[in-house]
């Protein structure tokens, strides 16, 4: 592939409508040619225990952000026309349909490729299929992993030395 934007969503709690962080990484011609980061007022606004270990991130950071369909607006130029790219793309496109169902929003059918599912097939042997564990076998270094724009960087690594 060498046009898709590899997309990562983080989530507050157990509901993928609960975005609270996106990162996009816009890949043209095989090279990156855009990011986008941007923290997201969750929906619904509340954050696990759990949640906020993995990514570190809480109440106290998205009070002030923009809610997901303003974030959105800022997404969708950037993406236009192109694949969109996630390592399990079944959690990543579940938070954009749950997010886009809360908000009310009308879901464009957005074509989904899965790193993850790519990876089991391009490396059968891998100790794991992790994010972290593929990025590092395509030689990216993910040292920032859960943070939502390093792992779509990540993710559109994979996707460049895979898909």
């Amino acid at each position: 592939m060498k046009d898709f934007a590899a997309i990562d969503f983080e989530t507050a709690n157990g509901e993928r409508s609960s975005v609270c962080s996106v990162g996009v990484v816009v890949v043209r011609d095989g090279e990156i040619a855009d990011t986008f980061y941007s923290l997201i007022q969750p929906e619904p606004n509340y954050y696990t225990y759990w949640c906020s270990r993995v990514h570190g991130l809480t109440r106290e950071d998205t009070e002030e952000a923009p809610v997901f369909s303003e974030v959105w607006k800022q997404v969708e130029p950037l993406i236009e026309g192109l694949p969109l790219v996630a390592h399990n793309k079944g959690f990543d496109e579940g938070c954009l349909k749950a997010a886009f169902k809360v908000y009310q929003m009308d879901y464009p059918d957005y074509c989904f490729y899965d790193t993850l599912a790519a990876a089991r097939r391009a490396f059968p042997c891998a100790e794991n299929h992790q994010l972290h564990t593929v990025a590092a076998l395509c030689g990216y270094d993910l040292t920032m992993h859960h943070n939502a724009l390093a792992d779509a960087e990540a993710c559109a690594c994979i996707a460049r030395e895979i898909l």
